[in-house]
């Protein structure tokens, strides 16, 4: 299918080392991002930009009763997708490879709709809410989930580490995303003509005591997401080898017993 002009290029790669990223990021964050996420019975959900699946599992898991069509402009992710639940035993959804700015939906043909870690991927964000909110039923709702990697914040502090990020918004910036999206979430909304739009913080916070929280966020999803980029960043000139490893090695010593890593997802809520 060919992409719409609005849609950017996905920087962290369709490779399995990222499928395994996303997959361990959804487990991670499953409780901090979905804890106020459900559907009831009979409603009809569209996901836009499901991507692997790694948050149609938990959506439609939590929402046995719904039924979710989840689309994405990868037909080889949606393969992946309906392979990995099937053989999770969840079949209350449909897929279906579309372009989120050229859905191939009826007006108001769903209830609800999801968007999670795709708008900081589009060039036009706001054209694609307004895409959604046509295919919105009257007084349908929408949730939409963003990081910011400009929140992140750690100990002990290393500016090395802080540019090996700031890579990965500059990366992102070039393919026509924006990875500092969360903290515009309110205004897109608006922009894009939903109302009782509400934007709440979810921050993450790791040390020692949250053993999880640093394998599955800190090194298995943050630091792995720096370090897909590496080498489009070394190519780019935009940081020399040595620093790179310098910041990488910085980003890991947050791990240490003594180390601490914060970092901020928004979500946003808002009605037809």
């Amino acid at each position: 299918m060919k992409k719409a002009i609005a849609e950017a290029a996905y920087v962290h790669g369709y490779s399995e080392k990222e499928n395994s990223r996303l997959s361990d990021q959804a487990g991670t964050l499953a409780q901090l991002l979905h804890d106020n996420t459900s559907y009831p019975a009979g409603c009809r959900v569209l996901e836009a930009g499901c991507g692997v699946g790694a948050q149609t599992v938990l959506l439609a898991a939590k929402s046995p009763q719904a039924r979710f069509t989840s689309v994405d402009i990868s037909f080889a992710s949606i393969a992946k997708a309906r392979r990995s639940l099937w053989r999770q035993g969840i079949f209350n959804v449909d897929w279906q490879v579309a372009d989120i700015f050229h859905l191939p939906f009826e007006k108001e043909s769903f209830d609800h709709v999801f968007v999670c870690f795709t708008l900081e991927h589009l060039k036009d964000p706001v054209g694609a809410l307004a895409a959604l909110r046509s295919v919105l039923a009257p007084g349908g709702t929408i949730t939409v989930i963003e990081g910011d990697h400009g929140s992140t914040y750690f100990h002990p502090e290393s500016r090395d580490a802080l540019q090996a990020i700031q890579c990965l918004v500059d990366m992102q910036s070039q393919a026509g995303g924006n990875a500092l999206i969360g903290r515009r979430l309110f205004p897109l909304l608006q922009q894009a003509g939903f109302k009782d739009v509400s934007v709440s913080p979810r921050m993450v916070y790791v040390d020692e005591s949250r053993p999880a929280l640093v394998d599955g966020f800190t090194k298995k999803t943050f630091i792995a997401m720096v370090e897909g980029v590496r080498e489009q960043a070394l190519a780019a000139g935009l940081m020399d080898e040595e620093t790179w490893e310098k910041g990488i090695r910085d980003l890991y010593r947050t791990t240490a017993p003594d180390g601490t890593f914060c970092y901020t997802f928004f979500k946003g809520v808002a009605r037809k």
